[in-house]
């Protein structure tokens, strides 16, 4: 996954792929490392604005990056996360109540969201992992908005209008404080009648949005077609795919991803290479787009960072990061041994270069009555 970078951000060691802004005014004649000072200075010197960078084909530094990534990037993630939370949940209860939604702490909190995603995408999905079971209704609404997020990052849409998609995603789904909670929490399934009630929300989402001060028609868009489908048999309207604009097709493919990889309190979620497929079959379906559902697993990778993997050694591992040049064989750092039943300390496995490893399947920590908080917290002790 490629990273957009502040001029002043890049440094020595980074391999250096395109000039983003300003806008068409350089060209690059070869992407390439950073190899030195001299490089670097001439780049800052043309007053280049933005870039974008590889960080897998990046130049390792001796110490570990490792310990940084998960103590410093996910500690800021997880810092978002909660607090974009907390105003998910001061939202629910303004809608409850019928007041006004207040945009301000939304669009700061997503612009936060954006600017450390922009910087390393990796952290906040890794941190979609650290979920709680009984704040689904919460956290699910907060997973979208990251999720479109890092899917217009990979598609290179423009930042301003990541903005207006990540408000729309925050608040898709706030209608849904007006559904009886019998049938919101419900563990079985829904009866038809009770569907029929859920289905409800959208259309409450979309007139609570549309009184909310402040709010932009792109946000609005997102959030009105998160439930519709290429086939017209959608909900709230029915639209059919040519009345489903590309943001509406993005969101969708976010929203279903999430909801089938989150654990609630009645259902465990399922392996993110297990929810690929359905998404995949749901596109055979027209259900969804399927170049866009492509593109998804694409920038999510096959294996996606933050994801727990089970090692042909009998071992537990957590995906680090990509290899763009062979996405089936991932940077992965072990980290429990299935016979010991216990944590083991191990250093990061380059798959793509290691032919004595290889990944058996996706697995979820909860398969091993394992916590994902908990893994993280050993691993920043590893480093």
């Amino acid at each position: 996954m490629f990273i957009e970078l502040e001029i002043a951000d890049l440094k020595v060691g980074m391999y250096l792929v395109e000039i983003i802004a300003p806008k068409g005014k350089f060209q690059l004649l070869d992407s390439g490392l950073i190899k030195n000072e001299k490089t670097l200075a001439t780049l800052k010197n043309k007053r280049i604005e933005r870039v974008l960078v590889d960080p897998s084909r990046q130049k390792k530094k001796p110490s570990s990056t490792s310990k940084q990534f998960f103590q410093e990037e996910i500690a800021k993630a997880k810092k978002v996360f909660n607090e974009s939370k907390n105003i998910q949940k001061k939202l629910f209860l303004d809608a409850e109540n019928g007041s006004p939604l207040d945009l301000t702490p939304v669009n700061r909190i997503t612009n936060e969201s954006i600017e450390l995603i922009f910087k390393n995408p990796d952290a906040l999905t890794c941190v979609l992992s650290l979920r709680n079971k009984d704040e689904y209704l919460l956290e699910h609404s907060v997973a979208v908005s990251v999720l479109i997020t890092i899917f217009s990052f990979h598609l290179k849409i423009d930042k301003e209008i990541i903005r207006k998609l990540a408000v729309g995603a925050f608040l898709h789904d706030v209608g849904k404080i007006k559904v009886p909670d019998a049938i919101l929490n419900k563990p079985g399934k829904l009866t038809e009648a009770e569907f029929e009630v859920m289905k409800t929300h959208a259309s409450h989402s979309i007139d609570i949005i549309k009184k909310t001060p402040g709010i932009d028609v792109l946000s609005l868009e997102v959030a009105t077609l998160h439930h519709e489908q290429l086939s017209g048999k959608g909900y709230p309207h029915g639209i059919r795919a040519k009345g489903i604009s590309l943001y509406g097709r993005m969101i969708a493919i976010c929203d279903i991803f999430d909801a089938l990889t989150s654990t609630r309190c009645y259902k465990k979620g399922m392996p993110q290479v297990k929810a690929f497929s359905i998404l995949r079959s749901l596109a055979q379906n027209n259900h969804l787009d399927t170049e866009l559902v492509d593109q998804f697993i694409l920038c999510m990778g096959v294996y996606p960072v933050g994801a727990i993997v089970q090692l042909d050694s009998n071992r537990l591992a957590i995906v680090e990061s990509h290899n763009r040049q062979d996405p089936i064989r991932p940077k992965v750092k072990p980290f429990y041994h299935l016979t010991e039943k216990d944590f083991e300390s191990g250093k990061e496995i380059d798959l793509a270069i290691n032919d004595k490893e290889q990944i058996v399947k996706c697995v979820r920590a909860d398969d091993f009555d394992l916590e994902m908080s908990q893994i993280i917290e050993y691993l920043a002790h590893q480093g």
